[in-house]
């Protein structure tokens, strides 16, 4: 099922329900695929401990959870910063937002992410400017449920990034995708687990999106789009197998034949980011893979565990 997104660029200024969310997703790789980085900003933090623990006892403010994270992948060791803040320290427009001394911003052809966090575990400085140009703005709005309670918004599927890092001084651009995903409840009550990947063809861009619904029924949607935007489906091919990560999460990808891991970026208690190789429409494609267990994510354990990766800041 989709719908159709009026042509108005992100939106940041979006409603979100209490207990519900909204995020913004960014991925590229460079040119040379020796480095990489993903952006995700969060309005009611999906992966939150401190968001879920307040949900327990009454429906919980989205702003009062926001956070920017930024992930970079590169050979002089990863960097990861993921500090969510308070409604004190958020601040947003249908164009820009905000969470503390970061910043996104749509000047209606380009978005434009400056970024200043510090990493965790190892604390250092994180700063600098990512800038999107989208191919194209895609209008498809996707129901990841009958009820429309979760959905997506594949905003620009195939896109030119470019990366300018003071600390750690990087500097690099390649091709990149930007996505969105609001719900009006958390995303645990929606879903058990899910996997995604994506991955850009001489072409355009082709999006695999799995999930498994808490009713037992399935979400199963295998696309291209082109550099100007159109939508093709595709039925998905056979599922392949992966290798668990090393917190036994597992991970499977849809492929015409053979596919296997490149590079593991992130292994964590509930959720896997990874580089495979794989063929679709009977093409080799590298492709930017995420695997979630959001079983494992209500776990007692693990949410005792995500404040060390996911600090909250006064302000």
């Amino acid at each position: 099922m989709c719908s159709s997104q009026p042509d108005r660029g992100p939106d940041f200024s979006r409603v979100v329900p209490p207990n519900g969310y909204a995020w913004w997703y960014i991925d590229a790789l460079s040119d040379d695929g020796h480095n990489g980085i993903t952006i995700i900003a969060f309005i009611g933090n999906v992966f939150s401990p401190y968001y879920a623990f307040a949900r327990r006892k009454r429906p919980a403010d989205p702003i009062n959870h926001c956070a920017i994270n930024v992930a970079i992948y590169r050979s002089g060791g990863n960097r990861w910063a993921m500090t969510e803040r308070p409604r004190e320290a958020v601040s947003r427009t249908i164009d820009t937002f905000a969470v503390g001394p970061s910043n996104l911003s749509w000047n209606g052809s380009s978005l434009t992410i400056n970024v200043d966090e510090i990493s965790v575990p190892i604390p250092g400085r994180l700063r600098g400017t990512i800038r999107l140009v989208p191919m194209a703005v895609t209008p498809q709005v996707f129901l990841l449920n009958p009820a429309g309670r979760h959905q997506w918004w594949p905003i620009a599927p195939f896109a030119r990034v470019q990366v300018r890092l003071d600390h750690p001084h990087l500097s690099w651009q390649g091709d990149g995708y930007l996505d969105m995903n609001h719900g009006d409840e958390p995303l645990e009550q929606g879903f058990s687990d899910w996997q995604w990947a994506r991955g850009a063809m001489q072409d355009g861009t082709a999006i695999l999106y799995e999930a498994e619904r808490r009713d037992g029924s399935r979400v199963d949607l295998a696309m291209t789009f082109d550099r100007n935007g159109r939508m093709q489906a595709f039925e998905p091919p056979p599922t392949v197998k992966l290798r668990r990560t090393g917190w036994r999460v597992a991970r499977s990808v849809r492929s015409d034949g053979a596919a296997k891991i490149v590079k593991t970026l992130e292994d964590a208690p509930f959720y896997a980011r990874s580089v495979l190789s794989a063929k679709l429409l009977g093409k080799p494609v590298t492709l930017i893979h995420e695997s979630l267990s959001l079983d494992r994510f209500k776990m007692p354990l693990v949410q005792a565990m995500l404040p060390f990766r996911m600090p909250r800041a006064l302000r």
